[in-house]
């Protein structure tokens, strides 16, 4: 009987002194400048996002946020480099969708995609789209599908990545259509192409035409969400034009190297939800974004949160 209180209180002992660790890390915490790593070059989509976000840390957490690019083989540099990274919550990374992605197309990356990352929330979601020359103005998705099953293999359509390419691919097994592949190495190449009409049509994030969508030379058809994109609310989604259940997107999320400690965890995750909620802040984002945040059990609640592209 003694031994068994002796155990009981020995048990207790040390769930208080859990807790007690867990406020005080939370309390110290950042003890240090923290350096916020971009996965891609300055001026991106992630990069806007970021900027406001860190600069609205700095000030709640009171210690300066340094944003650092690595960019380069797909995000990998920038993943690799976290991975590898203290888990102490001073370090964290911007990763999107073809994170989850390179697992698949890269075997031999040098870290797990999962074990060796810890979510910290979704920042954002963004809506690809079907986007074709502006002229002729009579095409429609309708169109374009029906001309698609009338000659498999004529409809081109363009990529600029892993993500507009997995959309694509996964529009065409759901729809039952044939369109042939054309990827470029960048986003103003495809665009270009687009233009030029060395393609029909690019199934691209919002982040690479939007500005030539704007300025009514390209034109979107029809964008991936179940719901329509605030920034392009005129234009149908893809479940509306006559694809039941067609819901996919890309996501921007924010995550630091395994093993870091819940309470800094909720900690950051509780700050970048205010950070963005900032108006000021709120004004500085591209507004093709959709805002959501998540804190999940590493990558496995971003994807089901985020979806895919």
């Amino acid at each position: 009987m003694r031994n068994t209180l002796r155990f009981i209180a020995a048990s207790l002992c040390a769930i208080g002194l859990q807790f007690l660790c867990n406020g005080a890390v939370a309390q110290t915490f950042p003890s240090k400048p923290i350096r916020f790593v971009m996965a891609y070059p300055p001026g991106g989509s992630s990069d806007i996002l970021a900027q406001p976000i860190a600069n609205e840390l700095s000030k709640s957490l009171g210690q300066t946020v340094l944003i650092e690019y690595e960019p380069g083989a797909g995000s990998t540099i920038a993943a690799d480099f976290i991975a590898k990274s203290a888990p102490d919550g001073h370090t964290l990374v911007m990763l999107l969708t073809p994170h989850a992605i390179n697992a698949t197309l890269m075997p031999n990356l040098p870290y797990d995609t999962v074990k060796d990352f810890t979510s910290i929330t979704l920042a954002a979601k963004l809506p690809l789209a079907v986007v074709v020359n502006a002229q002729p103005n009579s095409n429609t998705l309708q169109n374009l599908i029906a001309a698609a099953k009338a000659s498999p293999g004529k409809v081109k359509y363009g990529s600029t990545g892993p993500g507009g390419y997995l959309g694509a691919e996964y529009f065409k097994s759901v729809v039952g259509v044939d369109i042939m592949h054309v990827p470029y190495k960048g986003a103003g190449l495809a665009v270009a192409g687009l233009l030029e009409r060395e393609v029909d049509l690019l199934f691209d994030s919002l982040s690479h035409s939007l500005t030539q969508i704007q300025a009514g030379k390209l034109r979107a058809i029809g964008v991936s969400t179940a719901t329509r994109s605030p920034v392009l609310p005129q234009v149908s989604t893809i479940q509306e034009s006559g694809v039941p259940g067609f819901d996919i997107s890309a996501w921007y999320g924010i995550f630091a190297a395994a093993n870091t400690p819940a309470p800094i965890v909720q900690k950051l995750n509780a700050e970048i939800i205010k950070a963005m909620a900032v108006p000021e802040a709120r004004q500085q984002m591209p507004k093709y974004l959709t805002q959501a945040n998540y804190v999940g059990e590493g990558l496995k609640g971003l994807l089901k949160e985020g979806g895919s592209s």
